[in-house]
């Protein structure tokens, strides 16, 4: 019987090890796998190497886990903002290392990574301190620069609902990267706020099929 479901939010994060590549959802509070990201700090696996859209922001969620000293390096599209003290703090230390990667261009290298593309040619970046040291191409009269995937050792993201299989839907704005996450690692963990039967999900509305979850842990939304 195929049935994805811990019972924990211990051992949904158990045998993430240190030194891994982990791609976490959201788009600032939309869709973070907050629980996730607090249960991965208490478990305690270091020099991180992950990949999210921004680098956190206050002293939850992401930065919580810069600030435990966690994380080697960050590539994301949007380290600096308003409330990115954390990050700030660690990147001119020179105890972060940081990747920036145009938002387009770092959602399509994890889809590149899904669909088993081994690189790609895209206009975006081209001309720019990003793309030194990258291979560029002439095609059709535009400039490109090559691009290759981003996997991952493990994704964390955060759906609405899953049945044991681990067929998923999201909430509105909430869904953001982690369909493309759950198909570049080779361990997806997801935060739902409930579990419900077979059959109970419309199979039209599922976005990201079971084949792409190993491990799905629910977390009830706070009152």
């Amino acid at each position: 019987m195929i049935d994805k479901i811990v019972p924990s939010i211990e051992a949904a994060v158990a045998g993430i090890h240190d030194g891994a590549t982990v791609l976490v959802g959201g788009f600032g509070a939309a869709g973070q796998p907050a629980a996730l990201i607090d249960a991965l700090i208490a478990q305690g696996a270091t020099d991180l190497v992950i990949v999210h859209n921004n680098a956190g922001n206050g002293d939850i969620g992401l930065a919580a886990l810069l600030k435990a000293r966690r994380v080697r390096k960050i590539i994301c599209s949007f380290p600096r903002q308003a409330d990115s003290h954390v990050f700030d703090a660690l990147y001119r230390s020179g105890d972060l290392e940081l990747e920036l990667v145009p938002q387009g261009n770092l959602a399509e290298r994890m889809r590149a990574a899904g669909a088993g593309i081994g690189a790609f040619f895209t206009p975006t970046g081209f001309g720019t301190q990003l793309a030194e040291g990258k291979e560029t191409r002439v095609i059709d009269g535009r400039d490109y620069v090559l691009e290759h995937p981003i996997r991952a050792d493990f994704a964390l993201i955060q759906a609405l609902h899953a049945d044991r299989w681990g067929n998923l839907v999201y909430r509105k704005s909430a869904r953001n990267f982690g369909p493309v996450m759950a198909t570049a690692a080779a361990c997806t963990i997801v935060q739902v706020d409930a579990v419900v039967p077979l059959g109970a999900l419309d199979p039209e509305a599922i976005v990201t099929p079971g084949i792409f979850v190993h491990r799905v842990v629910a977390v009830p939304p706070a009152a």
